[in-house]
């Protein structure tokens, strides 16, 4: 229908008093479980093409609020982002062209 110029809509639905206290609850995880390991190791190895995006010179980031978070989905990210901070996958930045996600 989305290409025959007919609007399309999505609507998600979700129990928020539902708590999944594991990741291993979730139905896909337990289904691709070989795949997902139960620790991270550290990071993937360097690779051989090192990525970039080139922009003009002079050009401003784009300045955007961040999405709007539930006190529950807040409180996560800012656990989940402190796990990777402790264990050295990301660091703080204070780039104009960071992620707007505050801890």
């Amino acid at each position: 229908m989305w290409k025959k110029g007919c609007p399309v809509f999505l609507a998600s639905v979700r129990d928020l008093n539902l708590e999944v206290s594991s990741i291993s609850e979730i139905p896909v995880v337990r289904e691709f479980a070989d795949i997902f390991p139960e620790e991270l190791i550290g990071l993937p190895p360097d690779r051989e093409v090192e990525f970039s995006i080139d922009v003009f010179p002079g050009t401003a980031p784009i300045s955007k609020a961040p999405y709007r978070m539930a006190s529950k989905e807040l409180s996560e990210l800012k656990v989940q982002l402190q796990e990777l901070v402790d264990r050295g996958f990301v660091r703080p930045s204070v780039s104009p062209w960071g992620a707007p996600v505050f801890l």
